[in-house]
């Protein structure tokens, strides 16, 4: 599902412009958490909002910021080098923030077999992206 995104928001914005579909997107999105909040979840929990640090914040911005960029770069990149790219982009990124320990995680560290598997992500990349 999460390759077709981009696209369908793109399609959207042809109606609504590129920031009128980023934010029907994000509002669709938190509905749908809302109601997966009320239904499965501690819409009680959701009082320790007043304890919220800069660093929880930073996936919400991640999130809109993904949703806007990819909706404009697919119409150029198409779908499949626009995942590609995406996700060995955050597959890099993921690694450093596990060799870190950023935002809490355990650290995991960079040896050579995860390298290879990031060598093997760029190089389907390349593949992918070739015209």
């Amino acid at each position: 599902m999460a390759a077709l995104q981009p696209a369908a928001n793109a399609s959207f914005s042809k109606l609504v412009g590129d920031l009128g579909a980023a934010f029907a997107s994000l509002v669709i999105s938190a509905v749908l958490i809302g109601v997966l909040l009320l239904a499965f979840g501690h819409p009680g929990r959701l009082s320790s909002l007043g304890s919220i640090r800069a660093e929880h914040v930073f996936g919400g911005v991640a999130g809109a910021a993904i949703v806007a960029v990819t909706l404009v770069a697919v119409r150029s990149l198409g779908a499949g080098t626009l995942v590609s790219l995406f996700v060995t982009a955050q597959l890099i990124m993921a690694m450093v923030a596990d060799q870190f320990g950023w935002l809490g995680l355990q650290h995991h560290a960079i040896h050579a077999t995860r390298l290879l598997g990031v060598a093997f992500a760029i190089a389907g990349t390349i593949l992918v992206t070739r015209t």
